[in-house]
């Protein structure tokens, strides 16, 4: 799974409750009163809604008060549309979409609007232009207006939730690297209860919230917006949804950034393989920096020993946390899910490494904080439902040829586990998920995206979720890909330093394209 984290997560809780949000199920209801007529030979393409905006622009500035950033002259507008649940059904039920614009005062000579996407799947496309307002350069902000919305299923656009709260801390406690029939047989019963709460919740509708036909409401977001071409950034899981709408609508593409890509042409085990041996050494760099420090390591010479006993005592016995009111302890689970979780971004390498010391002294409460921001677990105990759209959709995308049986998973999780000491059985387990999901498949198309305009390519050479090879192969499949590689560590590179920024910006504004394979130094 590929969440972007850290884009203003506790904003989702209240824009939800500002603007309120659809159900899937009242959406699908009216599809029984709408659907009655005899379908056409060929489907009708369906026609854009118009989006319908409300200034929001006092409850966000509220909101972000005091984030760096803030003190730029945004204004902020909140917007609903409509998509077509089955694009092929033009007259069908619609379902609404969600959206964030944001403006900064004094534009000059503008092109569009700029459509982002963070990430996951699941993570929200709404609180992604509310993060990225206020740290994009605005020599980009000046051309456009940003826009983000959350994709179907995801956050304020009829939300996929089907993973009670208790059963989502259960997950993140669970056994972090199962190499025994018992861990194991624990662990995918927990994967066997989501799915079938799951299905139970949603039937056949939980193959609606796939990537293809997020890639179509994008086409008529375009329209919506009255843009003639579409400008797009997108990071992690947002390179397969940019890439894939490429591939279904080529000569509608104005500009593409595609950054921190997920590798197209990889199997799901490879692709899994490929996220353990990059958080590993993701791992090794945090700690090659924290044994670097004149201060000292807070954790010490051997970080990867500090964090392997620290799990063995928390398995035999959790770590209590000094927050009032917090009732959880940490397992083994929790803090690798801390640890991941910081790996993203080398601003919280301290923080990392600051809460496994404490814990080792008997407080978990650094480790829930960071392991709780990258599950959207809130303060109130509840979640958002960044976990079930990000397996829904995940699922949706997944061949059902590609699926693997619990014996394949133990054999696979014992070897990684040898190869990639952290990370790698709990990578191989995840390999079991799709296979129990009961949804139709909407597989991802191969992207070339012939006749599309240039599409800009970002890859880092130390990102731990989607490892460099990643933006190389998807640069090489597009017919007009450009690479663009920082030498940098973290996950996604824009705007992390000069020379990926300008080429960038160069890019979106001015529509020219660095030299292919251009690198970038940290």
């Amino acid at each position: 799974m590929r969440l972007r984290r850290g884009l203003l997560a506790a904003s989702t809780g209240l824009l939800l409750a500002v603007t309120g949000c659809s159900s899937f199920t009242d959406a699908s209801s009216s599809a029984d009163s709408s659907s009655s007529s005899a379908p056409t030979t060929t489907p009708a393409e369906p026609e854009a809604a118009p989006v319908t905006w409300t200034d929001c622009d006092a409850e966000i500035t509220e909101l972000i008060a005091g984030t760096p950033g803030s003190e730029r002259d945004l204004a902020f507008e909140c917007g609903r549309t409509e998509v077509p649940i089955d694009h092929d059904e033009a007259d069908g039920a619609t379902l609404p979409l969600f959206l964030i614009r944001a403006k900064l005062a004094g534009q000059t000579d503008r092109i569009g609007s700029l459509l982002v996407n963070p990430g996951g799947p699941g993570a929200s496309g709404a609180d992604a232009a509310l993060s990225l307002a206020l740290s994009m350069p605005e020599d980009v902000l000046r051309r456009f207006d940003l826009v983000g919305f959350d994709p179907r299923g995801v956050g304020l656009s009829t939300p996929v939730e089907c993973v009670p709260a208790d059963l989502k801390d259960r997950l993140v406690a669970a056994e972090p690297r199962p190499t025994t029939q018992e861990q194991m047989d624990e662990v995918l019963g927990l994967t066997d209860e989501v799915a079938e709460g799951c299905a139970e919740e949603y039937g056949d509708a939980l193959g609606t919230f796939n990537t293809v036909d997020t890639a179509r409401d994008m086409d008529l977001l375009r329209e919506s917006l009255g843009d003639e071409q579409l400008s797009f950034l997108g990071y992690s899981y947002g390179t397969t949804l940019g890439s894939t709408y490429a591939e279904l609508f080529p000569e509608n593409v104005r500009a593409m950034v595609l950054d921190a890509a997920v590798d197209p042409d990889a199997d799901r085990q490879a692709d899994a393989e490929a996220q353990a041996a990059g958080l590993e050494a993701g791992f090794d760099a945090f700690a090659a920096n924290c044994t670097s420090l004149v201060s000292g390591c807070p954790i010490g010479g051997d970080p990867r020993r500090f964090v392997q006993d620290l799990m063995g005592a928390a398995s035999a016995a959790p770590i209590a946390s000094s927050t009032p009111g917090e009732t959880r302890t940490a397992t083994p689970g929790v803090i690798l899910t801390a640890v991941a979780a910081a790996l993203y971004d080398t601003s919280s390498w301290p923080r990392l490494s600051q809460s496994l010391a404490a814990a080792s002294t008997g407080d978990a409460a650094g480790l829930f904080s960071l392991a709780d921001a990258y599950n959207g677990r809130l303060d109130n105990g509840t979640y958002t439902n960044q976990l079930d759209a990000n397996i829904t959709i995940n699922c949706a995308d997944t061949p059902e040829d590609q699926t693997y049986s619990e014996e394949q998973v133990l054999q696979l999780a014992q070897d990684w586990n040898q190869r990639h000491p952290l990370f790698g059985a709990g990578a191989a387990s995840s390999l079991y998920t799709c296979g129990v999901w009961e949804a139709a498949r909407t597989p991802l198309p191969e992207r070339d995206a012939e006749g599309s305009a240039p599409i800009l390519v970002v890859g880092n050479t130390g990102d731990p979720v989607t490892p460099l090879p990643g933006a190389e192969d998807l640069a090489g499949d597009l017919t007009a890909g450009t690479l663009l590689v920082w030498q940098g560590q973290g996950h996604t590179a824009y705007p992390k330093t000069d020379c990926v920024t300008a080429a960038v910006n160069a890019y979106l504004i001015d529509l020219t394209a660095p030299q292919d394979g251009l690198t970038c130094p940290a």
